[in-house]
């Protein structure tokens, strides 16, 4: 369009009448010629190593011989649509290692009426900067809450109070747990069924 109008007006008089600059209009961005190599080689690295992300991907580019930095990589990445996302977990479940002090009762079995079997569980809430922690204990026939706590700390009491409280309503057949070390403390075997 510009170049139809070269013909009767001046470049200075097109620009001032669209508003913008004569640089704009020469300016030509400049293609790097091994860029187009160098995402292929990202996207090659990227297939051998899905999980890696920016960082990791430019140490194995300066290792094959690449001059390049970490905002370049992960502006290419981005553009590429190859940059993942690792989310951060709180991990909840610290069972004690070696031989489980009992086997998985449930493997096998048929759940057919209430108070047969409860599952107990700790899961956490994401707050700001910290986690809250929660224990549930659930009825599996009729997927009611049993007992609930809530704490900040990851203790073997987030487990026995959900447990004492449940315990007062009624007694279940079986109390399964993830055995985790909260679980497996000696602390959990003060209440009696």
């Amino acid at each position: 369009m510009v170049e139809a109008l070269r013909t009767d007006f001046s470049v200075r008089q097109i620009c001032e009448t669209l508003g913008f600059n004569r640089s704009n209009l020469y300016y030509h961005p400049k293609q790097n010629p091994c860029e187009a190599g160098l995402r292929d080689e990202i996207e090659q690295l990227c297939l051998l190593y899905p999980t890696y992300g920016y960082r990791r991907i430019t140490q194995l580019l300066v290792r094959r011989g690449y001059t390049i930095g970490y905002k370049r990589v992960a502006r290419l990445m981005k553009s590429a649509n190859l940059s993942i996302s690792v989310k951060r977990v709180c991990q909840t479940t610290n069972s004690i290692e070696g031989v489980r002090p009992w086997s998985n009762r449930l493997e096998n079995l048929d759940v057919s009426r209430c108070d047969q079997v409860w599952v107990g569980d700790i899961t956490y809430v994401r707050l700001k900067g910290h986690f809250i922690y929660v224990c549930l204990l659930m009825d599996v026939f009729t997927r009611m809450i049993r007992g609930w706590q809530i704490s900040q700390h990851l203790t073997q009491s987030l487990t026995l109070k959900p447990l004492e409280t449940a315990l007062g309503q009624s007694v279940p057949e079986i109390h399964h747990s993830d055995q985790g070390v909260q679980y497996l403390s000696n602390g959990c075997c003060s209440v009696e069924i």
